[in-house]
């Protein structure tokens, strides 16, 4: 008995040494995610608490003195800045739906497509043109479909009274790089859906109609919501194209808060683009709050 008490932990020694290499092993994990997060706190951190402190500041232009107040938040909900709020999300959401129901079936036929070169082709292609955006994409539709376009001059666009400076000429140019994008995301989803699923409902007497309706789509749906949402965050973030093709003749909130920073409208403005840009935080806040959970719900079944 004594023997087997004595014994009894050195053989508890060897189990616990084990569980405290593993710890060893973590540790530099976490040091190496150290300068991220350093990182992180700087470049994003900080720029938000600025934005915060001066989205609820007031500057007295007399004495120069500060103080908290709700007046910037209020007045970024009022008059030209909340016509720019409605503009900026009427603009994503309609870009970002006809993006959508067009992405779909150009990402299926990309699926289904028996040549590797040309599936590799357009997602390479996609991948390019979903980041290209800015003054060169402005500069391209204005050399093609502007007033004095090579497309407008040829077609006779200019009589028949097309626009390229007005929103659904802006919509055109956001659907150049918003397609592919959605091609890029939708496609590891339709590469999820199972060949056994199409033959069980071919089996079953069921369309390609039918089988797309009660099957596929449903099976989909979180990723084409998931899409629809990354779509509209990234329209509604967009500055350069449009400040480069239309200037004021849009209203958008991004304009509007150049157009506050610059001064271009009144003086002592920039705690009110402050305020709008916090507007605009909150809004990617919710589509990120709405395309995580969608994009977990899809990889339950497309996994």
């Amino acid at each position: 008995m004594t023997t087997a008490l004595t014994e009894a932990p050195a053989d508890v020694a060897p189990a616990a040494a084990p569980r405290q290499r593993r710890r060893r092993r973590r540790a530099p994990g976490w040091l190496a995610v150290a300068p991220l997060l350093v990182f992180v706190a700087i470049a994003f951190g900080i720029p938000a608490l600025a934005m915060l402190n001066g989205a609820f500041t007031v500057k007295d232009q007399a004495t120069a003195a500060s103080s908290y107040t709700m007046d910037n938040l209020t007045g970024s909900f009022q008059g030209a800045y909340l016509t720019a709020l409605i503009g900026s999300v009427k603009l994503s959401a309609v870009s970002a739906g006809i993006a959508t129901v067009l992405g779909l079936p150009l990402a299926q036929a990309v699926v289904t497509s028996r040549f590797r070169a040309l599936r590799e082709a357009v997602l390479t292609a996609s991948g390019v043109l979903a980041n290209f955006g800015g003054v060169p994409l402005a500069f391209a539709f204005v050399a093609t479909l502007g007033n004095s376009g090579v497309l407008t001059r040829h077609l006779g666009l200019a009589d028949k009274g097309w626009s390229l400076y007005s929103f659904w000429g802006l919509v055109i140019v956001y659907l150049y790089f918003l397609i592919p994008l959605m091609v890029l995301t939708i496609t590891p989803a339709l590469d999820g859906l199972r060949s056994q699923w199409r033959e069980a409902a071919q089996n079953n007497g069921a369309t390609s109609v039918q089988y797309w309706r009660h099957v596929a789509l449903p099976v989909l749906a979180p990723s084409l919501l998931g899409g629809l949402v990354l779509l509209f965050g990234s329209a509604f973030a967009a500055y350069a194209t449009a400040a480069a093709m239309v200037g004021s003749a849009v209203p958008l909130v991004t304009l509007q808060i150049a157009d506050a920073i610059s001064g271009n409208v009144l003086v002592g403005q920039e705690n009110v683009a402050l305020a709008l840009s916090l507007d605009m935080v909150l809004i990617a806040g919710l589509v990120m709050a709405v395309y995580l959970p969608l994009q977990r719900r899809s990889a339950r079944w497309l996994a």
